[in-house]
C-alpha cells in the first residue's frame, strides 16, 4: 500500500472508540479530507463541542441551584429516597460509592498509568495523570465557590468532609473512570470490545452518582453538576490527546509505515518461487 494511502486510512484505526464514532457518522466528509490540518481540526473542534456541551449543562445547573429553582425537586427526590431505604441496597452503596474515594481513584489512576507507560504509551499515561490532577484542582475551586451546604433530610450513610455542589465522588467518576474507558478503548481493535468498555463505565459513572444520592450525603443537582464538569474536562483533554497523536504520526511517518506488516507475496509468484527451488 502506497505510504500516502496508508496515512489517510490510518487514524480510524489507530484511535479509539470516540473517534471511530466520529468516523462514522462523518464518513462522507471525512472521505474528502486531504489537508491533514483539516483532520486536526475536526478532532479539535468535535473535542471542544463535547467540552462546551458539559461546561454549558454544568452552568445551567450551577444558575438553578444557585437561584434555588432546583431545591423542591432535590428534596423530593431525597424525601423518596429516605422513605424506600433497604437494608441491602445500603450495603451495596456503600460499597459503590467507596470507588468514587480518593484512594480508589488515586489507586486506579496509579496502576492504568503505570501500565501505560511500561506498555510505551506515554502520551496517554500523561493524559491521565494531568487529567486527574487538574480535575481535583477543578472541584477544589467549585466547591469554595458555591459552599453549597450537604443534604438534612435524612442521617448520611458515609463521612463527608466538604460542601456539597459539585459531587467530588461524581465528578471524579466521570473524569477518572471515563478517561481510563476511553484510552482503554483506543488499545482494543474489536468495534464492539469498545462499546462493551463505554458501556461499563458509563454505568460505573452512573451508579457512583446514584449511591451518593441514596446515601443522603449530595442532591440529585450536585451529581448531575460533577458529572457535567468532569465529562466537559474529560473531553478537552482526550481531543488534546488526539490533536497530539496525529502531529507526532506527521512528524514520522517511516515509523508509522514500520508498524504495518509486510505484505504478502502474490500467490502465482510464490508457486513459482517453490517451483523454482524445486528445480
Amino acid at each position: 500500500m502506497p505510504l500516502r494511502a496508508e496515512r489517510r486510512s490510518r487514524p480510524r484505526e489507530r484511535f479509539g472508540f470516540f473517534w471511530d464514532l466520529l468516523f462514522r457518522a462523518l464518513r462522507g466528509s471525512l472521505s474528502r479530507v486531504q489537508s491533514f490540518y483539516a483532520a486536526v481540526g475536526i478532532f479539535i473542534t468535535a473535542g471542544a463541542a463535547l467540552a462546551i456541551a458539559g461546561t454549558w449543562a454544568f452552568a445551567e445547573v450551577a444558575a438553578h441551584v444557585e437561584s434555588g429553582a432546583t431545591q423542591q425537586l432535590d428534596d423530593s427526590i431525597l424525601r423518596w429516597m429516605a422513605a424506600h431505604q433497604v437494608p441491602w441496597l445500603r450495603v451495596v452503596m456503600l460499597q459503590v460509592t467507596a470507588l468514587g474515594t480518593g484512594v480508589v481513584v488515586m489507586m486506579v489512576v496509579a496502576v492504568a498509568a503505570l501500565f501505560l507507560w511500561l506498555t510505551r504509551h506515554r502520551h496517554s499515561a500523561a493524559l491521565l495523570l494531568v487529567t486527574t490532577s487538574v480535575g481535583i484542582v477543578i472541584n477544589s475551586m467549585l466547591k469554595g465557590a458555591f459552599h453549597r451546604a450537604r443534604p438534612s433530610i435524612f442521617q448520611w450513610g458515609t463521612e463527608v468532609f466538604s460542601s456539597s455542589f459539585p459531587s467530588g465522588h461524581a465528578m471524579s467518576a466521570a473524569i477518572v473512570y471515563g478517561t481510563v474507558a476511553y484510552l482503554a478503548a483506543r488499545l482494543q481493535r474489536n468495534h464492539w470490545s469498545r462499546v462493551a468498555t463505554a458501556i461499563i463505565a458509563a454505568l460505573l459513572i452512573l451508579l457512583i452518582a446514584f449511591s451518593r444520592i441514596y446515601l443522603g450525603v449530595h442532591y440529585p443537582s450536585d451529581t448531575l453538576a460533577g458529572m457535567a464538569v468532569g465529562f466537559a474536562w474529560a473531553a478537552f483533554c482526550m481531543a488534546t490527546l488526539e490533536a497530539i497523536q496525529l502531529i507526532a504520526l506527521r512528524r514520522a511517518p517511516q515509523a508509522l509505515a514500520n508498524e504495518q506488516p509486510p505484505e504478502a507475496e502474490p500467490p502465482e509468484a510464490g508457486v513459482r518461487g517453490v517451483r523454482r527451488a524445486r528445480e
